[in-house]
């Protein structure tokens, strides 16, 4: 650290703090975003199950679903997943594949029946779990950067810091990206414009950079000291989403089904990154990051669905989720390492900076986030007992996602919240069909779509105070789902196999730079976008019995 000893004061392994930030709207859309997941006849029909009904899953997209039924049933879950990720930085191409198991459902619905003499014939119960979200996965690229660097960003989250106080970690004004950067000599508080006073060594000569630009001292503005260097960066993402659906549901007169599903989520989401740049001759320095977001949430969901026509099978489904309320923990340590030769002050010995060290732990920030309102519409149809055919239509608006501080105010984060701009409405596409050979086997067929989140031109953009120092971003495109199963139903047992295929593509960037005029931002720059293209093969088996 540059001739100083910062020591803090705060105990224990962690420090909550909740006049700073942390999020981004990409941590948010993480959290908002869901698998096709569930029992492997929901998934084997692409999820459009809504106005079918029927299936245990659905009290998670239309909770009239559950109905539907007219016996007890008790299912769950199991799969198997296969995880490939191909990145493409300039012709540079990395691969990394990675396996993994997984529990993904249990759940029991209970029927009970009121009569055939009543409006009401039955009143059904259920509770299901699944994995509403699987975050593991893990990325990889590299190259040369040409005239951009991260140490530019750190200089620029540094801009108006005049004085850096003893405890520069635990200042709500101070962001840890541009402090890392200061105590690792990779960013100086010089400028190379004829602003300021003349920097001059020990003789009175006035001090150039390695580019010979002469330098100034100018309070509050700084620059990184490099470019031109090679980018290495890799991240490992763990953990997931769980969902416990608590359902009721009615049946009147067989033609017309409600129901209400009180959604609880718990959310364990683990990002680990480094980021390094090598500028050649032993010159380099690396960036750890070590996120994690945990917490839990609750939702409303609401359904119907209706056979408008007495003596036809079409069925129509309509389903509305209010947002859902998280309180969430954003946990945070980083590590800087640092070979960098500074310019100004001859100084050529390593730099070392451990955030865990400084603070005594993880750094630790109390949220709340409210994702957008869900809005569905289903069709279900089925030709005597062998064919049944879905499609499905939601809606989301992620833009209208909504940050707030511990104490449930928006106001300090108005300028995360203002990003969400970036974001826009979702769309979500599932069409389904089950054919059956026999009353005993069944074919089926599915296929899910959902549009991209972000607009082409957004970015991550980190608040000046955000503790946050992993900078990389992707802008993901359309996500396609290609699924297909078999199922067996005995008088009591059934049995059915699925294999879902997920593809997406995404634009994947390390950083962002930014350039100004007359202090007007003019540009904001990345390197060359890393295409990515992400795959996974799932196997999902089911069990269960109706009674």
């Amino acid at each position: 650290m540059k001739n100083r000893l910062m020591i803090l004061t705060a105990l224990g392994l962690g420090l909550a703090l909740t006049s700073v930030q942390a999020q981004t709207v990409y941590d948010a859309a993480q959290i908002v975003d869901s698998d096709l997941n569930g029992t492997a006849r929901f998934v084997a029909m692409g999820g459009a199950m809504g106005a079918l009904g029927g299936d245990i899953s659905t009290m998670g997209t239309n909770p009239a679903g559950i109905g539907i039924y007219r016996s007890h049933d008790f299912t769950t879950s199991f799969g198997f997943s296969s995880y490939g990720t191909e990145s493409n930085y300039m012709g540079n191409v990395m691969n990394v594949d990675k396996i993994h198991g997984s529990f993904d459902n249990l759940g029991f619905v209970f029927s009970s029946k009121i009569g055939n003499l009543t409006a009401l014939r039955y009143v059904n119960f259920g509770l299901n779990y699944h994995k509403s979200k699987s975050f593991f996965g893990n990325m990889e690229m590299g190259g040369a950067l040409g005239n951009l660097s991260q140490t530019y960003q750190m200089a620029d989250q540094a801009f108006g810091i005049d004085n850096w106080g003893s405890d520069p970690y635990m200042d709500p004004g101070i962001g840890w990206l541009s402090v890392l950067g200061y105590d690792g000599w990779l960013i100086t508080d010089v400028t190379s414009q004829v602003t300021g006073t003349p920097l001059l060594d020990e003789d009175g000569n006035q001090v150039s950079d390695v580019n010979g630009n002469l330098l100034y001292r100018t309070p509050g503005s700084y620059v990184g000291l490099y470019d031109n260097g090679n980018a290495t960066f890799h991240s490992e993402q763990r953990g997931g989403i769980d969902q416990y659906d608590f359902n009721v549901a009615f049946n009147i007169k067989d033609r017309v089904y409600l129901g209400m599903t009180l959604g609880v989520y718990s959310v364990d989401y683990n990002k680990y990154t480094v980021y390094s740049e090598d500028y050649g001759g032993g010159e380099y320095y690396s960036l750890t990051s070590n996120n994690q977001i945990v917490g839990s949430g609750f939702d409303i969901k609401l359904g119907a669905i209706i056979r408008p026509f007495e003596y036809s099978p079409l069925r129509v489904g309509l389903a509305v989720h209010t947002p859902t309320f998280y309180s969430l923990d954003y946990r945070t340590r980083a590590y800087v390492e640092s070979s960098v030769y500074d310019p100004v002050t001859g100084r050529n010995e390593p730099a070392s900076v451990a955030t865990e060290e400084i603070v005594n732990g993880d750094m630790v920030q109390e949220f709340r986030l409210h994702t957008p309102w869900t809005y569905n519409v289903s069709l279900g149809y089925t030709v005597g007992n062998s064919l049944a055919i879905g499609a499905e239509y939601e809606y989301q608006n992620y833009s209208s996602m909504e940050f707030r501080n511990s104490q449930g105010y928006s106001k300090p984060y108005e300028y995360v919240n203002s990003t969400t701009e970036m974001m826009k409405g979702v769309s979500t596409f599932r069409v389904g069909l089950e054919y059956k050979v026999i009353p005993q086997f069944a074919f089926r067929v599915g296929y899910n779509y959902r549009s991209a989140i972000f607009n082409d031109d957004a970015y991550k953009d980190l608040p000046i105070e955000s503790i946050q120092t992993d900078t990389d971003y992707a802008n993901v495109d359309a996500l396609n789902n290609y699924t297909l199963g078999i199922g067996y139903r005995g008088k009591f047992f059934y049995a059915d196999l699925a294999y879902k295929y997920t593809t997406r593509k995404s634009e994947f960037y390390p950083f962002v730079n930014y350039f100004y005029t007359d202090n007007v931002l003019t540009e904001v720059a990345s390197p060359e976008a890393t295409q990515v293209t992400d795959t996974r093969s799932q196997v999902l088996f089911t069990i269960g019995m109706r009674f």
